[in-house]
């Protein structure tokens, strides 16, 4: 996956779920302040996301994004909604 990828998987995600804000976590975050990391960082064909403020429409994102629709079919990649509990960080990170 690379930036243009992670672009297209969050106007998506905001068709399905009429929001405008998204958590990007797990490897593929890497792409929202290094729009072009080396090819290594790139292998995933995935993208953890959720909506910001509205975590329960996460499903949404699953089933119309997810790994095996259609998206997933035509693209080549996918989304994975998730929520704030997937990534779980250090005290004070």
């Amino acid at each position: 996956m690379n930036r243009e990828d992670l672009e297209h998987i969050i106007r998506a995600a905001g068709d399905v779920t009429g929001e405008y804000e998204f958590i990007v976590v797990g490897s593929q975050a890497i792409l929202g302040p290094i729009p072009y990391p080396p090819d290594v960082f790139k292998f995933s064909a995935e993208a953890d996301i959720y909506p910001r403020g509205a975590e329960e429409k996460s499903e949404l994102i699953e089933g119309a994004l997810g790994e095996g629709s259609q998206f997933h079919t035509t693209y080549g990649y996918y989304a994975q909604g998730v929520d704030s509990t997937t990534a779980q960080l250090p005290l004070g990170w």
